[in-house]
Formats: structure tokens, C-alpha cells, sequence
């Protein structure tokens, strides 16, 4: 649970419904608000009062240009859609139908393995996007239904605390994660499906959840249930993938949780960005560890 200090901090909770908590703020005013109170701006989100100041400084040719570009719809309106979340699922689901065409070899050319990562090995060419196209291939209906249902769960809540961006690489890094654990842990082991994505979402909302204080039993709960079932024998589960994207979504998710102020915009960056190179170079293991 959080802390005493953070519950009596308002600079963690949205300051016109103080009983909102949100990782986002204005980029006029730098006060934080929830998703009922962002606006879509050119320098980003931004705040009613800031939206309407900025109503009041427009001159009458600014006003018309933004009557004529704008319409039909309008530009006080809130957009708090989880669009990433929509559109995760949607690209999914297209890839998955694909699969489904007699002869489709989609799935053979976007499946991950570590031996197409690993060059020095020799055995296969080097095509390094399987790393992040295992997201989007699935090995059956419930496969790719029980993952994306996860994503949308998962995501209709999460994206909106965290904002578009930061939840698609949170997405991103934790089926990165889940594609270097399985190539650390099971090298030459076949895998597809977004698990390791979806644990990373998972871990990253346990870590987050933690630090606002919300009960994260039931987090807990799946989280255990979903990694008991990888070691029960007849399931076929890359749990190597579990495992690796759990890791690094907690990791994000800490970032998130510890950098979320604007003045440290920057450093939120350069962290992300050495999770990243440091999962890549994870990759020149296994052809030292597995000669």
C-alpha cells in the first residue's frame, strides 16, 4: 500500500476531483488531472481552466480558423478512450485472421525463436523483429481471445492513468521482455502469443497499484494462478515468457510511478530507453551460456 506522505500529497491526485488519482498532468499548468478532465492540445493534454484561458487570449481570426477546421466536433470535448488498448486488439485480431487462410504462412514468418536473434550461433538468419511480431501471432481462438480480453481488461483502466505513449511502450517492453526471457531461459524454444505483453501490463500495474495505494489482491491472485499454470504438465505455456515480461512491466512500472512529474520527463525517457538497450544486450548470451 502507499505510503501516508503520498495519501497527503494532492500533487498525486487530480485537482478538481481530489478523489481521482492520475499519473498525468496539465502541460500549461503542470497540476494533475484526471482522464474526465484532459483536453487534447498541441503541447498535449491540458487542463478546463488552462483550455478556457487560452479561449480568452484568441483573437477573432484564431476563433474563426478553429469554428471552420474543428467541426463537427468539438474542441472542449474530452477524449479518454484507450485507443492504443483498441487498437493493440484490433491489429491483433487482423494478423489472427490471416492465420486462418489455407496455407498462411504468417504465422512461420512472424513466430519467435532465439535462434533468429542470435547470430553467432549460425543456425538461422538474422531477423530480429520476430522479438515483437510473436506479439501479434497466436497458435488458436482461445489463445488469441484469453490475451486480447486480458489487454482490454487491462487496458481500459491503465491507459488512461498512464496516457497513450507510455502505455503502448510499457506494451511494448514487456513482450520484449517476455522474447529475451524465453531466449535466456529455453533458447531454440518456439513460441507465439502476447503473454509476455500482458504480463508486463500486469506487472506494471502491481507496481503502480502498490504506489497509489489501491488493493492489489486480485492483481496478486491472477498473477498467481497464471504462473502456477505454466509448470502444470499437458499446458502448453511459454512461461519463460511470463516470467520475462512480469519483470520488466514491474520495472516500467516503477519508472512510471518514480518520474511522473514533468521535470522529470527526461530521465523517464533515458530509463526507458536502458531498459530497452539492456534487454537487447541480454540477447548476446545464450551463444556464450549454451555452446
Amino acid at each position: 500500500m502507499s505510503s501516508p506522505d503520498f495519501a497527503r500529497n494532492s500533487d498525486n491526485y487530480c485537482y478538481r476531483h481530489p478523489d481521482r488519482q492520475s499519473f498525468v498532468l496539465c502541460q500549461r499548468c503542470l497540476r494533475t488531472i484526471c482522464p474526465e478532465c484532459q483536453t487534447q492540445a498541441a503541447v498535449g493534454v491540458i487542463c478546463p481552466e488552462c483550455l478556457g484561458q487560452q479561449a480568452k487570449t484568441q483573437t477573432p481570426a484564431q476563433r474563426k480558423a478553429e469554428r471552420r477546421w474543428s467541426r463537427p466536433r468539438a474542441v472542449t470535448a474530452t477524449d479518454s478512450r484507450p485507443l492504443v488498448t483498441y487498437g493493440i486488439i484490433a491489429v491483433t485480431m487482423l494478423v489472427y485472421l490471416t492465420q486462418l487462410i489455407p496455407g498462411s504462412p504468417v504465422q512461420e514468418l512472424l513466430a519467435f525463436n532465439s535462434l533468429y536473434v542470435a547470430p553467432a550461433w549460425g543456425f538461422a538468419p538474422f531477423q530480429p523483429w520476430r522479438l515483437f511480431t510473436v506479439l501479434v501471432v497466436h497458435g488458436g481462438f482461445f489463445h488469441v481471445g484469453l490475451n486480447m480480453l486480458a489487454v482490454w481488461m487491462i487496458g481500459r483502466s491503465l491507459e488512461p492513468l498512464l496516457g497513450r505513449w507510455r502505455f503502448l511502450v510499457l506494451y511494448l517492453l514487456g513482450g520484449l521482455g517476455g522474447s529475451v526471457g524465453v531466449a535466456l531461459i529455453a533458447p531454440g524454444l518456439w513460441v507465439v502469443g502476447a503473454s509476455g505483453a500482458v504480463f508486463g501490463l500486469l506487472g506494471a500495474l502491481l507496481v503502480i497499484g502498490r504506489h497509489i495505494g489501491a488493493n492489489i489482491r486480485g492483481i496478486l491472485l491472477i498473477l498467481a494462478i497464471n504462473l502456477v499454470i505454466g509448470f502444470v504438465p499437458g499446458f502448453q505455456v511459454a512461461w519463460q515468457a511470463h516470467i520475462g515480461g512480469l519483470a520488466v512491466g514491474a520495472l516500467v512500472g516503477l519508472i512510471y510511478a518514480r518520474t511522473r512529474s514533468v521535470r522529470r520527463r527526461a530521465l523517464q525517457i533515458w530509463l526507458l530507453v536502458a531498459v530497452a538497450v539492456g534487454l537487447f544486450a541480454l540477447l548476446l548470451l545464450p551463444p556464450l551460456i549454451y555452446r
